[in-house]
């Protein structure tokens, strides 16, 4: 019996999921999107937007297997992440930390052939717009010898916003922008590649529905809105915001409705989520806010763990998570804000953080906002 290496299965398996999968799930979103065909490797830089991501631009490559690459915890999930690895073989990417590893072994892949897709915003939006890509993201493209791919997903983030729970069923389209040779990429530098891809998969949910107005209907579309939207435009208040339904209340009193086109109602002091997530990062970095005492804030609930090497995890403790001025506290230990030389987010509820060599996660299973510690850190980072 000839034993099929792994590539060869997992274009199989691709093939065969593709066939099964594509209708059904352009039916689910009410997407569609436009093929994309290819000659030899390529590097697919899409916009980053939801947790199916990758299937939804997967879709545009019936024809080859996309190796992408993925968050670490997806590789901490026993039985599902056997599954996933021996399906796909997903690329290992430590959030919070250098990602020298996770290059290399792109740039191994792209040389033998096969086809990588990376987020290069390094996580989905929160407020429906674009960040930009990780500033090395050109060279390393330019290194690899491959076809660029640059493709944007519209429609997406009021389809699926990273805060809900739930599917808001509206339109989703998914489409290459640019394709780029290796031979017109090596005529630019670097620089000119990044700012090449952040001006192609530059998605604005907000400017989109000014021209298409489409309605995206869920009954329960604002719950979990208070992960992504942390301060009160109307109090001050920092985690006084609930969700339930398609309201979204402060205990000051604030009442406002999210509604099927994404907007708020009545549309003060802002029209979308873009607006107030601007706004409430700036009084952050202002201090326009009244600390709770001698932390700037709090939430309960909160669980400590270090990923140590192969993907395994120890729990340090379990309680509170504070944020002082000059350090963080979770469960007993301290960590000085200086210290910490990276720090990211995992969907809503996991907090990423490297600190002396050492890789650490703080998870919440509540609707708690973990966002307003990822400002403060990187605030205590400007200037660096």
């Amino acid at each position: 019996v000839v034993k099929m290496d792994k590539y060869t299965r997992h274009k199989k398996v691709w093939h065969i999921l593709y066939a099964l999968i594509h209708r059904p799930f352009a039916c689910l979103l009410n997407m569609s999107w436009e093929v994309c065909r290819v000659e030899g490797p390529c590097i697919v830089i899409p916009n980053h937007v939801t947790a199916i991501d990758p299937l939804m631009v997967a879709m545009s490559f019936p024809d080859r297997p996309l190796y992408f690459v993925a968050s670490e915890h997806l590789f901490r999930k026993g039985l599902i992440s056997a599954a996933l690895n021996w399906l796909v073989e997903p690329i290992p990417r430590k959030k919070a930390s250098s990602g020298v590893d996770t290059v290399m072994a792109v740039l191994r892949h792209l040389r033998s052939g096969r086809s990588v897709c990376l987020f290069a915003e390094g996580e989905a939006t929160w407020s429906g717009r674009s960040g930009k890509i990780f500033p090395a993201t050109g060279k390393m493209i330019r290194r690899s010898g491959a076809t660029l791919v640059t493709y944007r997903l519209e429609g997406a983030y009021l389809s699926d916003p990273r805060w809900s729970k739930s599917l808001h069923r509206g339109r989703i389209y998914g489409h290459p922008v640019g394709i780029y040779p290796p031979e017109k990429l090596k005529a630019m530098s670097p620089e000119e590649i990044d700012q090449l891809i952040n001006k192609d998969i530059y998605e604005d949910a907000w400017e989109r529905q000014k021209a298409e107005h489409i309605r995206f209907k869920s009954r329960r579309r604002a719950e979990h809105m208070e992960t992504a939207l942390f301060m009160c435009p109307e109090c001050g208040g920092i985690g006084t915001l609930k969700s339930r339904g398609s309201r979204l209340q402060c205990s000051c009193g604030l009442s406002l409705e999210y509604t099927e086109e994404g907007s708020f109602e009545p549309p003060r002091p802002f029209e979308n989520i873009a607006q107030w997530d601007d706004w409430q990062h700036e009084q952050l970095r202002a201090g326009n806010f009244s600390p709770e005492g001698e932390d700037l804030f709090s939430d309960d609930g909160m669980r400590l763990v270090e990923i140590e090497e192969g993907h395994r995890q120890r729990e340090l403790g379990r309680g509170k998570l504070r944020q002082f001025r000059d350090r963080l506290s979770c469960a007993g230990q301290d960590f000085d804000l200086a210290s910490i030389s990276d720090m990211a987010m995992v969907q809503t509820g996991v907090l990423l953080f490297s600190r002396e060599g050492k890789y650490y996660e703080i998870r919440t299973k509540k609707p708690h906002c973990l966002r307003k510690y990822l400002a403060v850190w990187k605030n205590s980072r400007q200037g660096e």
